[in-house]
């Protein structure tokens, strides 16, 4: 239950306490609204996504510069690749928007000015000879960095664990694993979590870059 309400799925939170017989999730309210700035930074709607953040909380991008830098850049990204969808697009309103709302916060923080200068060099390269770090800025996995970051955010706002305890569980498992294989302890190739009553063909533990592993909650 924690798990579902901390990361936003209000029906199957619904759904899980009527199964348990417990009461369900208070706050549903506020999951569906977590959950409509998700899905709108996931669709490329940037603007939608910081309008409602400032209307649940306009201290949530006021206290975090990065935070807000960060959708801000994604929204200039999202403005250049729609000028990479068309080559006679016009390029004004993403050099417009870079210049009003990117490069007045850039010297502040020589990573933001970075991030702006790499950015910015996605106007320059052909779509096809982009290198890996440019390549990277249009992947859907910055959004979705973007939108976990953001949904940490608003939970911290409202005095909640930024992330479902069975995160930090499973990552601590994976630690205690890889210390044990360091030692040469003799343990299984594989070791299962659990998750599978049936064994481990459908068990979905994913690693991700950073060696944290997260559950799959379908």
């Amino acid at each position: 239950m924690d798990y579902l309400i901390t990361e936003g799925y209000p029906s199957a939170a619904r759904k899980f306490a009527m199964e348990a017989n417990i009461q369900p999730p208070a706050e549903e309210d506020s999951i569906r609204l977590r959950v409509e700035i998700r899905n709108a930074i996931h669709a490329g709607d940037i603007q939608k996504a910081i309008e409602k953040i400032n209307d649940l909380n306009p201290q949530i991008l006021d206290i975090d510069p990065s935070l807000h830098f960060a959708l801000l850049r994604l929204q200039l990204i999202e403005l250049i690749r729609t000028c990479m969808s068309n080559p006679d697009a016009d390029i004004t309103p993403a050099l417009t928007f870079a210049s009003s709302q990117l490069a007045p916060r850039a010297p502040t923080n020589p990573e933001f000015l970075e991030d702006l200068e790499r950015t910015m060099a996605l106007l320059i390269f052909p779509p096809e000879n982009l290198a890996p770090p440019l390549k990277a800025l249009l992947d859907p996995s910055l959004r979705q960095t973007v939108a976990d970051r953001v949904n940490q955010a608003i939970l911290s706002s409202q005095g909640a664990r930024r992330e479902a305890m069975i995160k930090n569980l499973v990552r601590l498992r994976a630690w205690a694993e890889q210390k044990a294989r360091e030692a040469k302890k003799d343990i299984p190739s594989r070791l299962s979590l659990g998750l599978d009553s049936e064994g481990d063909e459908h068990e979905d533990e994913v690693m991700n870059g950073n060696g944290e592993a997260d559950i799959m909650v379908s």
